[in-house]
């Protein structure tokens, strides 16, 4: 586990500002977009290097997104594992108990019908 950016490889952290960049920049709203300067100048005002090709590489993918990267942080969950059960909530024991008291129907069984339509399912003469 990772607790700060001096933890992670050059690579990585050039990857984590570059994203981080593109969501600040597409945050922002700006009409030109989220371009190579603008990441590269938000890594540079960061106190972090961003190289020219990953700054590129970066702003062409953001640029493809169909509705901006402002989409993505207004997704809610976008697909994650889900929580835990979490408590109950206070109403949660009263229907449990009203759904406990209803009684269960069983199903009708089918009636026994050979292979060839035939009932009885004696077997007769095969």
């Amino acid at each position: 586990m990772y607790t700060s950016l001096a933890d992670l490889s050059d690579s990585q952290k050039e990857e984590m500002v570059a994203s981080l960049a593109c969501l600040l920049v597409g945050q922002n709203g700006s009409e030109e977009g989220i371009t190579a300067d603008s990441l590269k100048a938000v890594a540079d005002a960061s106190g972090n290097s961003l190289s020219p090709a990953i700054a590129t590489l970066y702003s062409s993918v953001a640029a493809q997104v169909p509705n901006g990267v402002k989409s993505y942080m207004l997704a809610p969950g976008g697909g994650g594992g889900g929580g835990g059960g979490g408590a109950a909530s206070g109403g949660a024991p009263a229907a449990a108990a009203a759904a406990a008291a209803e009684p269960e129907e069983e199903e009708a069984e089918a009636p026994a019908v050979d292979m060839f339509g035939g009932g009885g399912g004696g077997g007769g003469d095969y």
